[in-house]
Parts: structure tokens; C-alpha cells; sequence
């Protein structure tokens, strides 16, 4: 009965309820956040407090993403999108199988090797929605191609953002009392990205199967001209931008100084005119902002959880239910992540409040380091996979979205959510029991 009556527990049945009905996922996250809350006992003013007092844990990540939607729609006015559409256009049109992987692709390098992780949405899939429209290419296929590539790399591999993420999870269970490395976090984690390789590949294949028709409507930050666009001067220095908006990200590790850099670069170089800045931040945010206050509201929820101390309860109420069963543990163990990482919606914010949990549970039923590893990788990459509030479900929203004919939940989180949560989980439940 704790464990049904546990504000996790409730608070994330909440907001998957709400969501699933349609509600604005922003309205469902306060929502969520004010049930916690009052069910774990602070009461309504304490929780609204606590929710706008949790807002500067992702303050630089929203500011990021406003002026990273300026910034694409910035470029998108200068005509390169368009071009890079046209060649993907000659390539990969009519090919809905070979788009789809392609994205995965590009979206992959975005976490590993050119770090700019949800950063290339907003720049290149509005410009490729009519492309899409005419292949009748169901955009589910697309949302999980795009979001395959946003974390199965960062959870496989220790290289950019990969690198970020595995040293934490080998940092957070030191901490806890299990020694372990980045090397020994990289020598299990590409169980996960493999488990979500499979996953990729069913949803592709199934969302492929059958065509999807959409109006050709006005899309957000593209700018409609049959005029064929001729490289000049402005696009070797929005090129410029970029470069240098990569580099900054890459050196300084901050996106709002690389996005802010990028704009100040193309301005100066005239690859558009000062007069279309205020129409460009207006896009920006129209294209943006809604992530940006989503990742606000998700940092205000998980200050409620953390001062409810509604995870240690969560633990202590299941604890009893597992038995001498790994089977059983690995199940209730993982389902524990996936409910944290559900209502928070980041893997790299979650980990280290997870660790808390998994380490001294995993090490007293039993499991291995290696196992202990994949379990808390797994856990980390469901929220990321499947959250309402996860930038690797808002990113493809945003830009699939950019003609109003894509559904955040329906489109893109319920898709991304069986195609990589259920596989997620059956690898982590079953090969725990093996490493």
C-alpha cells in the first residue's frame, strides 16, 4: 500500500494521465509537480515555492534552448538549410527507409562526435517536413529515429556526451560505495545502445509500412521560395557561425555562449540585417520555448521529489516485495528508474539520485558491478527515452511539429516509449541475470 501511495508513484501516474488525454504537457507537468507535493506532505504553498525554486537547476538549459531556436531560424533565413534539404532531397527522397536511418545517423554524430546534442533539430527537419509530406512518411518513424539518435549514443559510447554521462554514473556509484570506472561503465553500457538498436529497427520498419498524408502547411522559421539559392558570401559566414558556435560548445562546454557567439558572428558579417533580429528571437521562441519552460518545470519537480524524500520511501516499500528473486529485483529495481526518470525526464539529473538507491539494493540481493552498471545505465536512459519532459522527446517535437500536424505524446513520446523503454527494460531485466 506505500508503495501505491508513494508521491513518485502517483505524481508520474498523474502526468502520464493527463498527457495521454491531451492536456499540455506543460500544464500536466505543474500538475504532477503540485501532487507530489501535497501527497507527500509539504502542502500547495510550500510545492509552489519548491517549483519555481527549482527552476535554476535547468535555467541554463532553457536559455540555451531560446537562443539556439534564434540562432536556426537565423540560419534557416539565409537559404543553407534549404540547400542541404534539396541534396537530402536528390539522395534519400522517395527512400523513407533510407531517411529514416540517415536521421538516426546525423542525430547520432550530435552526441559524440559534433556535440551539439537537440541543437540540429530546429535547423534541419522543418526544412524537411515537405520533403517528408511528399514521401507520405508517417513522422512517428522519424521521432524515433531522432530519438534513438539523442541517447543510445551518449548511453553506448564514452565519447562526447557519451563521456559526460558514463562519468557520472562511474562518479555517482563511487560515491556510494562501488568502485567503478568510466572504462568499466563503457565495457556494459553498449548492452543498452544494442537493446536500443533493435528498437530503432521495429519502428522504423513498422511505422514505414504504411503511407501518412499531411497538409503542405506553413512552417516555422522556413521561408517558401521556389528561387534557387546560390552560395555567396552570407553562407560562408553562417558557416563561420557555426564552426565557431561548434568549437565554443566543444571548449567552453556551454550552448548559450556558442548559440549567442553564432548570432553575434552572422550579424556582423551580414548574413542577415540587424532589423530581422527581433523577428528571428520571436521565432526562436515561438520554435523553443516551450521546451525551454518544460525543462524549468521538470527542475521544479524534482526539487519536490528530492525535499519529499519520496525515493527513499519508494525503496523501502518495495524492498519487501523483491524477495530472494534477482528475476523479481530486476524488475521492481529497473521499474524504480523508470518512474523517477519518467516524471524528471533527464538521465544526467537522475542518475546521481538513482545511484543513492541502486548501489546498496543491487549489492544486498546480489547483482554483480557489471550488472549493478546496466541496471542504473538502463534506468538513466528510460526517462530520457519515453518523458513527456526529456529533451530527446521535446527535440523532435519541436521540429516535426514546426507545421502544427505532429502530437508531442502521441507522435512522439508513446512511440519512442515502446520502441525503447520495453527493450530497454527486457535487456536489463534478463541480462542482469547473466554479467
Amino acid at each position: 500500500m506505500e508503495f501505491i501511495l508513494n508521491p513518485i508513484v502517483i505524481s508520474v501516474v498523474v502526468l502520464c494521465a493527463l498527457c495521454l488525454a491531451r492536456v499540455n504537457v506543460l500544464l500536466a507537468l505543474i500538475a504532477a509537480s503540485l501532487v507530489a507535493g501535497l501527497t507527500g506532505g509539504l502542502g500547495l504553498t510550500k510545492s509552489m515555492e519548491l517549483l519555481s525554486g527549482g527552476f535554476s537547476a535547468n535555467a541554463t538549459t532553457a536559455l540555451s534552448y531560446i537562443l539556439l531556436g534564434t540562432f536556426a531560424v537565423a540560419i534557416a533565413h539565409t537559404g543553407l538549410m534549404q540547400m542541404l534539404v534539396r541534396w537530402i532531397g536528390s539522395k534519400m527522397g522517395g527512400r523513407p527507409l533510407v531517411f529514416c536511418f540517415g536521421l538516426a545517423f546525423i542525430a547520432c554524430l550530435s552526441q559524440n562526435v559534433v556535440p551539439v546534442h537537440i541543437a540540429f533539430i530546429p535547423l534541419l527537419i522543418p526544412p524537411l517536413l515537405k520533403l517528408m509530406n511528399r514521401m507520405k512518411l508517417d513522422r512517428r518513424a522519424v521521432s524515433c529515429a531522432l530519438g534513438f539518435g539523442l541517447t543510445a549514443p551518449y548511453v553506448s559510447l564514452p565519447i562526447g556526451f557519451g563521456l559526460i554521462f558514463q562519468g557520472i554514473v562511474a562518479q555517482s556509484m563511487t560515491q556510494n560505495g562501488m568502485a567503478v570506472t568510466v572504462a568499466d561503465v563503457a565495457s556494459v553500457a553498449w548492452i543498452a545502445g544494442l537493446s536500443m538498436v533493435v528498437g530503432l529497427a521495429l519502428a522504423v520498419f513498422y511505422f514505414t509500412r504504411r503511407p501518412r498524408t499531411y497538409l503542405d502547411k506553413p512552417v516555422v522559421g522556413v521561408t517558401e521560395s521556389d528561387e534557387e539559392i546560390r552560395f555567396g558570401l552570407r553562407h560562408w559566414v553562417t558557416l563561420g557561425a557555426i564552426v565557431a558556435a561548434v568549437a565554443v560548445q566543444i571548449m567552453l562546454e556551454s550552448l548559450p555562449l556558442a548559440a549567442l557567439l553564432g548570432l553575434i558572428i552572422m550579424l556582423a558579417g551580414g548574413a542577415f540585417q540587424f532589423k530581422k533580429l527581433d523577428d528571428h528571437i520571436a521565432s526562436g521562441i515561438s520554435m523553443m520555448g516551450f521546451i525551454a519552460f518544460v525543462m524549468l518545470i521538470a527542475g521544479g519537480y524534482a526539487a519536490i521529489l528530492k525535499e519529499t524524500g519520496a525515493v527513499n520511501s519508494l525503496i523501502e516499500g518495495v524492498v519487501p516485495l523483491m524477495g530472494e528473486s534477482k528475476w523479481v529485483a530486476a524488475t521492481i529495481i529497473t521499474l524504480i528508474g523508470l518512474l523517477v526518470t519518467m516524471g524528471i525526464g533527464t538521465s544526467f539529473g537522475t542518475v546521481p539520485i538513482l545511484a543513492v538507491i541502486y548501489v546498496p539494493l543491487c549489492t544486498a540481493v546480489g547483482f554483480s558491478v557489471p550488472a549493478t552498471i546496466l541496471l542504473m545505465t538502463i534506468a538513466g536512459a528510460l526517462g530520457d527515452a519515453g518523458s513527456p519532459a526529456s529533451d530527446s522527446t521535446l527535440g523532435p517535437t519541436s521540429g516535426l511539429n514546426a507545421d502544427g500536424q505532429h502530437n508531442h505524446i502521441w507522435d512522439t513520446c508513446v512511440p519512442t516509449f515502446l520502441a525503447y523503454n520495453v527493450t530497454l527494460l527486457v535487456a536489463g531485466i534478463v541480462v542482469s541475470q547473466f554479467i
